[in-house]
């Protein structure tokens, strides 16, 4: 297969993984940017009626304005966006493409993907998390009724449903099915809402809980799911088995360690499982093999996000343009 050869090769085509491939382009460095999805995937799959919790222009990149009809951008707002940004810098995307592995092979990488072979002297990866949910490990998980992705409240109209997860994703999904229609269940391993979950939607979940419009159990499990039930342990003990027809598992997403450690990355021993990098030039401990964004939190997912994590595009890139002993033309965000 006929190897196509680039300076920078950057995997995941969400907003940080793009400004990693402005910067190169800017400071005349060829780029091939690689997804298993499509653009921006991660906010791709976001519910469709989202709204950011950041406001606009702490979203941009590039140097493109971000002008949203409201205070904060809708996920609608923000896929034209990027969209648009990926246009206009004429990113050189490969979408619906999985990197199957990267090998070392001097000066650079071969990175084989599920399309084709590229060669790369350089590599960044920025591929968040978003892609890998925590599983519930339990018989039945595999149904169809179980999501672990939430896109809108429509189709639960008058359905009996289980949330499971006390954060901010569960509390919404919770909330706006009750709103919609849907006789909401939730399903709570810890003793209470979690102390995280946005301090406006707080009493609001509390107290739709207290009022019995939404049923809450804590401390408690799923054990088992069947086509029309779902099978429980709760915190006092008790084996319940409740009527249901959706179980919306809100239980969170995890980086895909794998790849790190194919890839050569040490991953620390600590509960957040953070990768090893250099804070200063964003390079692990992989030559020439770069981390940027929410990957770099480990487990701490809520540690980076694109507003704080833009400027690991610069980090990065300064590293390399000094490593190839060239002059920086031009970085967004030092």
């Amino acid at each position: 297969m006929v190897k196509e050869t680039y300076d920078v090769a950057i995997i995941g085509a969400g907003p940080i993984g793009m400004a990693c491939a402005i910067e190169a382009k800017n400071n005349g460095l060829s780029h091939v940017l690689i997804d298993k999805g499509c653009l921006v995937n991660s906010i791709y799959h976001y519910p469709y009626n989202m709204t950011f919790f950041s406001t606009s222009d702490r979203l941009e990149i590039g140097n493109i304005p971000f002008v949203s009809h409201g205070n904060k951008p809708t996920r609608a707002e923000a896929l034209e966006y990027y969209r648009r940004v990926a246009q206009y810098f004429d990113l050189n995307s490969k979408l619906y493409e999985s990197v199957k592995n990267i090998n070392r092979e001097d000066p650079g990488y071969i990175i084989n993907t599920s399309k084709a072979t590229y060669n790369a002297k350089y590599i960044i990866i920025a591929t968040g998390f978003y892609d890998l949910p925590y599983k519930l490990d339990v018989p039945g998980e595999d149904l169809p009724k179980v999501k672990h992705y939430y896109d809108e409240p429509h189709p639960y109209y008058k359905q009996e449903i289980i949330v499971v997860g006390a954060a901010n994703s569960a509390v919404d999904v919770a909330l706006e099915t009750y709103r919609k229609g849907a006789n909401v269940t939730m399903l709570i391993r810890e003793e209470e809402i979690s102390s995280s979950v946005k301090y406006w939607v707080k009493p609001d979940i509390e107290n739709r809980i207290k009022e019995g419009s939404i049923k809450a159990y804590f401390n408690s499990e799923i054990t088992a799911i069947s086509e029309h039930e779902v099978e429980i342990e709760t915190g006092d003990g008790r084996s319940l088995t409740l009527k249901n027809d959706y179980v919306l598992a809100m239980t969170g997403y995890q980086p895909d360690f794998t790849f790190l450690k194919e890839t050569g990355i040490n991953i620390g021993n600590d509960d957040l499982r953070t990768p090893e990098y250099n804070q200063e030039t964003m390079e692990t401990n992989v030559e020439n093999v770069y981390l940027a964004g929410v990957i770099c939190g480990g487990l701490k997912t809520n540690k980076w996000f694109i507003e704080n994590s833009r400027i690991h595009a610069s980090m990065i890139l300064k590293n390399i343009i000094e490593k190839e002993g060239k002059e920086v033309k031009r970085l967004m965000y030092f």
